[in-house]
């Protein structure tokens, strides 16, 4: 069987779902939560800093790594209120008032990039998915839900921050979806015989 690349909608729900009442439960459901609505890369995602986020504008300053576009996204409601009690809970851990990381471990680090690996194979398994989650499923989500919401293409590219469109087109390129608003207009679809 081929390995799979992404995540459907429902799997990230159920995904997210299996944090709820575990240790570190709500900052890894801000985390998964993120790095699906925005498309991050694991090190994008692990390197947000407190000064990346204005949740009172409810916007994200995202900085895209492989020569990527760099831009702000505007923040899910959702995604406001998880992060919201999550700076809560961080402001607990942290002794060091100099550290900017907006996700840190227990002991007020940084979370590193293979933590954040475990941490989505780790819930994988309490979601009862068939097969192992990795990070770069969350951004290969957010690319195919965007095309099965009938996003542009070109919307697609700048928001995953790729420069080059050929990075973008697999996720619009097997989508029906695409194709739901041709032949709308009764009148263009007479056929004459």
């Amino acid at each position: 069987m081929k390995q799979r690349l992404y995540l459907t909608r429902q799997e990230v729900s159920v995904l997210a779902r299996a944090t709820f009442g575990s240790k570190n439960g709500l900052r890894d459901y801000c985390m998964l939560l993120l790095c699906y609505l925005h498309g991050f890369r694991t090190s994008e995602l692990t390197g947000l800093k407190l000064s990346d986020l204005d949740l009172s504008g409810g916007r994200l300053s995202i900085s895209r790594l492989k020569n990527g576009f760099s831009t702000v996204h505007p923040l899910h409601v959702q995604a406001r209120k998880a992060l919201d009690v999550w700076l809560n809970i961080r402001n607990q851990l942290v002794i060091d008032n100099d550290n900017q990381w907006l996700f840190v471990s227990r002991k007020g680090g940084r979370i590193s990039r293979q933590r954040f690996y475990m941490i989505c194979k780790e819930y994988g398994r309490m979601a009862g998915l068939p097969f192992d989650v990795h990070p770069h499923m969350l951004r290969h989500a957010c690319g195919y839900e965007l095309a099965e919401q009938g996003m542009d293409t070109r919307l697609i590219q700048d928001y995953l921050g790729h420069r080059n469109i050929r990075h973008t087109v697999h996720y619009t390129a097997g989508n029906a979806a695409r194709f739901s608003r041709v032949w709308q207009d009764k009148d263009s679809c007479e056929v004459i015989f």
